[in-house]
């Protein structure tokens, strides 16, 4: 069977584990998956989509970066994906004031790990609805 399109997910997290398992999920609901674990290939990842014409539908994105925090990237991808497709900061940080810094600066969702791959399914579809109203 093959799918005519499919929302695109771009998932950015240090931890190869954690994007394993995101892509792993995502695919089996058919969602089409781009990963970044380094500042590097988020610019790649970038700069690819943007070339290719393929948009992110939704970001998940960490905010523990090694490299630059999930704030500093938050603001960069502002500046390089035009427009901006929802933001869901999925972080391990449970501090209040993070949460809403983050959506301060453009997130749409907040989600904390642990979480459960049918939470995070059901989080992105919800915020896919939402951006089609």
């Amino acid at each position: 069977m093959i799918l005519a399109s499919r929302d695109h997910v771009f998932v950015i997290d240090d931890e190869e584990d954690t994007l394993n398992l995101v892509r792993l999920v995502l695919e089996r609901k058919r969602f089409r998956v781009t990963t970044a674990r380094t500042w590097n290939e988020i610019i790649d990842c970038a700069r690819a989509n943007y070339v290719a014409d393929e948009p992110f539908n939704v970001i998940v994105l960490d905010l523990m970066m090694p490299e630059r925090s999930g704030f500093d990237v938050l603001l960069a991808l502002q500046t390089m994906i035009f427009p901006l497709p929802p933001v869901i900061v999925l972080s391990a940080i449970t501090d209040f004031r993070k949460q809403i810094k983050a959506k301060e600066l453009g997130a749409t969702r907040y989600l904390t790990k642990p979480t459960t791959p049918e939470k995070l399914v059901q989080i992105i579809k919800e915020v896919l609805l939402e951006a089609e109203i």
